[in-house]
C-alpha cells in the first residue's frame, strides 16, 4: 500500500502537526455508522503505532494503517487539501471528500481495540 500527499496537503498536515505527531494514520472510522463494515476513510495524526497498525509506503511522513483495515483503502491512496478540507482518493475515485482539519488531531480510534466477531448481520 502507497500513500502520496500532495505538496499543499503536507503544508497543511504540517501547520497541523504538533512535535509529537511522528505517523499518519489512515483510518476506518465507524462510529456512528452501525454495521463494522460501513464506515468512512479518513486520516489521523498518532504519536506512535498501535499493536496492529503496519506501515504504508509514503515519502513525506511514517504512516500506518491497522492491519485489519486495510481492505478498507486502495493500493495507492492520495491525501489532498482543497476548500479548506482533506480530500482522500484513489485511481478509483474519492475515499472520502471531506475531511476537517480538526478531525486530523482527534484521538478517537486510539483506545479502539478490535472486537471479536459478533455474527452481526449487517
Amino acid at each position: 500500500m502507497k500513500l502520496t500527499i500532495t505538496d499543499t496537503a503536507w503544508e497543511k498536515v504540517q501547520a497541523l502537526r504538533e512535535e509529537a505527531h511522528r505517523y499518519l494514520v489512515l483510518y476506518f472510522d465507524t462510529v456512528g455508522v452501525g454495521c463494522k463494515s460501513n464506515g468512512i476513510p479518513t486520516v489521523r495524526l498518532a504519536e506512535k503505532p498501535r499493536s496492529r497498525d503496519i506501515e504504508v509506503e509514503s515519502e513525506t511522513i511514517p504512516a500506518l494503517v491497522d492491519k485489519q483495515q486495510e481492505v478498507y483503502f486502495a493500493e495507492e491512496v492520495k491525501l489532498d487539501f482543497s476548500n479548506n478540507v482533506f480530500r482522500l482518493s484513489s485511481k478509483e475515485g474519492f475515499l472520502n471528500a471531506l475531511i476537517p482539519q480538526a478531525h486530523l488531531t482527534h484521538t478517537d480510534f486510539l483506545d479502539e481495540e478490535p472486537e471479536a466477531s459478533r455474527g452481526d448481520s449487517c
